[in-house]
């Protein structure tokens, strides 16, 4: 899953005689002066995120939260106060006062909205939306719940399930090795696709770079290494059950006519994707703009998403990434998110200081247009807060 959170370690080379800034007055400076300066930031991160991508970030934020307001410290860190939300910052400075880290957390409601105030604001997002949240086992909060929306890299808590199953059941240990396989290879989001051939990872590598970098050449190793139709026992409208390699293959543009054999044949499906094997990935900036073909996609209710998020919760390997959830506030929380262009999911397992255990699932889909993830942030994260 995307968060739009950027690192930056940047340069300042004017070798102007003057005080450094204080990380707060850089902070400021972000919000205040136009345009954007590179000579504000490192080259070293400006090998990884350019200008134009901060001041988008930058221009995102204040379209989602209105008008600026300020920087107020918290702790070690701050706080970035806007006329609708707050959002949580943490800014890193060299010794000439250039910014060499910055991070935005997703942004915090200003004040506190009552769950019918949330559902209303959900219901006016465009597309379809899916809101589930329960306490313990009984229902909380319900908005088309038993919608079937795609959810993008949520699909990977199926995937989990079905290797714990058979590591329950004596078939597999999370200490058997697995050689990766070349036929594995997928696009990022992940890091497994750049290692060697035949490089030997344990299942718990798998498992954890599935889940806590939504790692895809991981997902499809574990596809394979328990096999499809286990994943499909736990997801059975979702059959054949696609790897993301074959997801990928199928929205290149370049495979249209493949696309529309998928489409028109269900039956058929099993039969086709065989032959995608022989088809090389697309470039990874096929996906960099609008939605493309979410009918390719794997689709859950957000009720289901948390019937399964309750099988894998407690698996230590959950709580690595707390996604839009502040651990701080909570005595645990699992995670796994979900999206690409058009498509956003965030599900939640969380155990509060006293003991309450909660799960939140929330999906967006919108075939037309990219999602406001700003937007379902915020009111994702209002509706963790009213379970505080």
């Amino acid at each position: 899953m995307k968060f739009w959170m950027v690192m930056v370690t940047l340069l300042l080379g004017l070798g102007l005689a003057q005080a450094p800034l204080t990380p707060k007055a850089a902070l400021e400076r972000l919000f205040t002066e136009q345009p954007t300066r590179p000579e504000w930031f490192a080259p070293v991160f400006l090998q990884q995120v350019s200008v134009a991508q901060v001041e988008a970030i930058l221009a995102q934020l204040k379209q989602t939260l209105g008008k600026y307001e300020g920087v107020e410290p918290e702790g070690p860190n701050f706080r970035v106060v806007f006329e609708q939300g707050i959002v949580p910052a943490q800014i890193s400075l060299d010794a000439q006062g250039r910014i060499q880290g910055l991070f935005f957390r997703p942004p915090q409601p200003k004040k506190a909205l009552s769950p019918e105030q949330l559902l209303a604001e959900y219901r006016k997002l465009p597309g379809q939306v899916s809101v589930w949240v329960q306490e313990g086992s009984q229902e909380r909060l319900n908005l088309n719940a038993d919608a079937v929306l795609a959810v993008g890299s949520s699909f990977k808590l199926a995937v989990l399930e079905a290797l714990r199953q058979q590591i329950e059941a004596g078939q597999r240990r999370w200490s058997d090795t697995v050689p990766l396989r070349p036929e594995w290879k997928s696009l990022p989001s992940g890091t497994l696709q750049n290692l060697p051939d035949g490089t030997p990872l344990s299942l718990e590598q798998y498992a954890t770079q599935m889940i806590s970098i939504s790692d895809n050449t991981a997902t499809d190793a574990l596809i394979a290494i328990v096999g499809r139709e286990a994943v499909e026992k736990l997801a059975p409208r979702n059959r054949p059950f696609l790897t993301t390699r074959e997801a990928f293959v199928l929205k290149n543009p370049q495979n249209r006519e493949w696309l529309q054999r998928y489409r028109a044949n269900p039956g058929d499906r099993a039969a086709l994707l065989a032959q995608l094997a022989n088809l090389p990935l697309p470039d990874a900036g096929v996906f960099a703009g609008g939605p493309v073909a979410i009918d390719v996609e794997w689709f859950f209710t957000t009720r289901e998403l948390c019937e399964l998020m309750s099988k894998v919760q407690a698996l230590p390997l959950m709580s690595l990434n707390p996604g839009v959830a502040n651990p701080a506030d909570w005595q645990r929380v699992a995670y796994k998110g979900g999206s690409e262009p058009g498509v956003l999911n965030l599900t939640s397992w969380l155990t509060g200081k006293n003991g309450q255990q909660y799960c939140v699932s929330a999906t967006w889909n919108n075939p037309q247009a990219p999602l406001d993830e700003n937007q379902f942030f915020l009111l994702y994260t209002s509706l963790l807060n009213s379970l505080k």
